[in-house]
């Protein structure tokens, strides 16, 4: 069968050390810090045994911007806000059924830093109606990446790590590995009971607090701990 339109080509993520990784799928976490449930007026759980369920939402795979550079201010919004996040790369399918957390780390081939670019008045007013908010995270250009890095070369144990974003050269955001709500076992094994996950798949694993709005010209440095960086500029 003839395709009437050329066919959509993967978006393909460098990976330090050669090659690139075909993305298939985008997971992204809401709510992974307690401290930044407090700040966008949720409440955050006491313990791991009062955390309930993760709340999860997608970006198209379009919506990457890969290697830095100029990321173009979206249009619908004025209220722009960055939102700083481990970026972790699926190598291997996922056996069929619910993924057991002691099982998920074997599945991760690389680890990046990326935004969650948000456009919050949507969002806002989408939650005040009880409405979907897909329109807020989805949209073109919403999705920076950093190139990828090997999880075997992290040379740090990932839990050790931090994550800082800086705009203009001062800090907006900064937080532990150690403080999220659902490490990346976790978040494997509570997405594995909703989808077959497969080798191509991102996930943004959440942001600390700190967020807060972008504006053209604005430059932003994103890192985690030095292992990996994430620079560009919002244009338009």
């Amino acid at each position: 069968m003839t395709d009437l339109v050329p066919p959509p080509q993967p978006v393909r993520i460098p990976v330090r050390g050669g090659g690139t990784f075909p993305v298939r799928r985008v997971y992204c976490v809401g709510r992974n810090f307690a401290d930044h449930a407090r700040e966008m007026g949720a409440s955050a759980p006491a313990s791991k045994a009062d955390r309930g369920q993760p709340t999860f939402f997608h970006k198209p795979a379009d919506a990457l911007v890969v290697g830095g550079g100029d990321v173009p201010y979206p249009p619908g919004t004025s209220d722009l806000h960055h939102e700083v996040e481990l970026v972790v790369a699926l190598g291997q399918d996922a056996p069929a059924g619910e993924l057991p957390r002691e099982a998920a780390m074997p599945l991760v081939l690389a680890y990046g830093i990326g935004l969650d670019l948000t456009r919050r008045d949507l969002q806002a007013a989408a939650k005040a109606k009880g409405l979907p908010w897909d329109t807020a995270k989805g949209f073109d250009h919403s999705a920076p990446v950093s190139e990828l890095v090997p999880a075997s070369d992290l040379g740090t144990p990932l839990k050790q790590l931090t994550l800082t974003l800086k705009v203009n050269d001062a800090q907006r955001q900064h937080g532990a590995l150690t403080d999220l709500i659902w490490d990346v076992p976790d978040i494997l094994h509570e997405l594995s009971k909703l989808y077959a996950l497969k080798a191509g798949d991102l996930i943004y694993m959440g942001t600390p607090a700190g967020v807060a709005a972008l504006q053209r010209g604005d430059r932003f440095l994103a890192s985690l701990d030095g292992v990996v960086q994430l620079q560009g500029t919002i244009s338009g």
